[in-house]
């Protein structure tokens, strides 16, 4: 069964990624899928309260639906950047639990707040009583460090469950928060899937979405059959044609799929209005969508012409045309 227009629904997502996920790469995402559920970077609560709000906050209205996670681990805090996200027109705020670096940990939250489940629910509660209806969703691991008892796990979505929290958004694997940098955690600890899905038969009511180490849509469609949603990553970053399929797939559109040729099109435009009205560089933009190309003939030599920085003071048009030029004449 396909999910209605509409309807708030995690099926499929792109995860946060910090330096990744801006509003550049998202705008970029929603030229290739227009149902996907799409993620800010994480922005702490401290950010939101004492920095440039605009800055962390604002987004395309093509972006919608849109979630902004955060990280903190004060409730009153929470529920301040809960009700700027309301006012922003967010369609989700996520609460970060699963972060393991270093400089996380130092601010007390992401993964090291899973070994404090009360606080979590008093950080959801406080989130929940200001959001009106807003959901308001936890991202998280499935264990820390050695610590692989299913209890856990379980113990926790069932405290912060009680809450208020309807949506766990989980990554199958352990964090652990000494010895591994972040890069190691999303490959070292191993993906436990069954935990995820054992998550969804003691939970029936909540919905529960899978993250970690998914590849492909034949995976996709494997995980949906035990969990309610399947967030990617790396993967969607670096490959984001796999997006393309996604709305026909798994969520029942009949619009005709997106064309390379007309996303990148697209996003030449968009380029060039940013660079025009606010003066941003393209590459600023362009880095996001070096992977359009993925696993096509001349696709090397095309990201290598959008990466070259000696024509930064050229219009993205002029450089689109060359990199264009590289590709095998069927793949333009």
């Amino acid at each position: 069964m396909f999910p209605e227009p509409g309807v708030p629904d995690w099926r499929l997502s792109v995860a946060p990624m910090m330096d990744w996920t801006d509003r550049h790469c998202r705008y970029f995402h929603r030229l290739i899928t227009k149902r996907t559920r799409l993620y800010t970077e994480m922005v702490t609560t401290g950010a939101l309260r004492h920095g440039d709000q605009p800055r962390h906050l604002d987004y395309n209205p093509e972006e919608h639906p849109l979630a902004l996670q955060l990280g903190g681990s004060e409730p009153d805090e929470l529920a301040f950047c809960t009700q700027l996200a309301r006012r922003w027109g967010y369609d989700e705020v996520n609460l970060n639990c699963g972060c393991p670096s270093e400089r996380v940990q130092r601010g007390a939250f992401g993964a090291c707040l899973m070994n404090e489940p009360a606080l979590v629910a008093d950080c959801v509660k406080a989130m929940v009583d200001v959001a009106d209806g807003l959901p308001v969703t936890v991202k998280h691991r499935i264990g820390i460090d050695k610590e692989e008892g299913y209890g856990f796990v379980r113990d926790f979505v069932g405290t912060v469950a009680a809450a208020g929290c309807r949506v766990f958004i989980v990554h199958a694997r352990n964090a652990w928060l000494k010895g591994l940098s972040p890069k190691e955690n999303r490959e070292i600890p191993p993906l436990r899937y069954e935990v995820v899905y054992q998550l969804k038969r003691d939970f029936p009511q909540l919905t529960i979405v899978l993250n970690g180490g998914v590849q492909d849509n034949d995976a996709i469609a494997h995980h949906l059959q035990h969990v309610d949603g399947v967030m990617l990553g790396r993967e969607a970053y670096h490959n984001p044609w796999l997006m393309a399929g996604w709305d026909r797939r798994f969520y029942g559109e009949n619009s005709p799929a997106p064309d390379r040729a007309v996303v990148e099109s697209a996003m030449v435009a968009h380029m060039s209005q940013l660079a025009g009205r606010h003066g941003i560089p393209w590459s600023h933009v362009a880095r996001h969508m070096l992977g359009l190309r993925h696993g096509q003939a001349g696709a090397r030599k095309w990201r290598q012409i959008w990466s070259d920085h000696r024509l930064k003071t050229q219009p993205p048009h002029e450089v689109s045309a060359a990199a264009l030029s590289a590709l095998d004449p069927a793949a333009r």
